[in-house]
């Protein structure tokens, strides 16, 4: 057990770099999910069907096929995904603007993915909505634009809090694959490195490791809980 002493730097700087990883993912797939959840739900059928293939293909596909393409399918296309160097953001997150595109690559797999289950979080939310709500604002003249802003989206965000969540949670564990496909520093490379290149033992590593995660994940599950109760007592 004296390695999560001994080696505390490392696992708290692996915990940084898999909470940036993850933060950044949550926003991205929190805005692609929503621009999904609209086409999914678009009165334009050519539209309704891009978001449907979406969300079919990433919510079928495992994510280590994602991580896979992601690092090592853009490469061969001639892509190290410079797009996500962008001059503000990555002098906050460094790992964004070096020349190793590792991060970036499980970046965009985590987002594409993940954006599918925000998709179906976030209609399912809109559901919720009794229709008549819809059916009003459209006599009223509203378009499908005004429609969704005004009516539908403010009132199915309180039934998606729960679902979005639970996405984010599920994401955060995902991304411990992120250390297999070349992102140096996390915690999964950190496991790695600690018990492959420096002969540490397996268990007391995983537990450091396993904490780090609870970290991130316990508080929001417990935020979670706290929220479905609120909403059942509203009920």
């Amino acid at each position: 057990m004296n390695v999560l002493i001994d080696k505390f730097d490392v696992f708290a700087n692996g915990f940084w770099l898999t909470l940036q990883i993850c933060f950044l993912a949550a926003i991205g797939a929190l805005i692609l999910g929503a621009i999904v959840a609209v086409l999914r739900i678009s009165p334009v059928p050519p539209l309704r069907a891009v978001g449907t293939t979406y969300v079919n293909i990433f919510r079928n596909l495992p994510l280590t096929v994602v991580m896979f393409f992601a690092a090592f399918g853009l490469p061969a296309l001639g892509s190290n995904a410079d797009f996500l160097r962008i001059p503000v953001i990555d002098s906050l997150f460094t790992r964004l603007g070096t020349d190793l595109p590792y991060f970036r690559f499980a970046l965009i797999a985590l987002v594409l993915y993940t954006a599918a289950f925000v998709c179906e979080a976030l209609r399912s939310g809109v559901n919720a909505v009794p229709a008549g709500q819809a059916e009003a604002a459209r006599s009223l003249g509203l378009t499908f634009g005004q429609n969704l802003r005004h009516v539908v989206l403010p009132q199915s965000w309180q039934a998606s809090v729960v679902p979005l969540g639970s996405v984010i949670i599920a994401m955060i564990k995902n991304s411990a694959l992120a250390g297999f496909f070349g992102v140096v520093g996390d915690l999964s490379a950190t496991a790695d490195q600690l018990t492959g290149a420096e002969g540490y033992a397996f268990i007391p590593v995983a537990i450091g490791i396993s904490v780090g995660y609870l970290i991130m994940t316990v508080p929001l599950g417990t935020l979670l809980d706290r929220i479905e109760k609120r909403q059942a007592v509203a009920r």
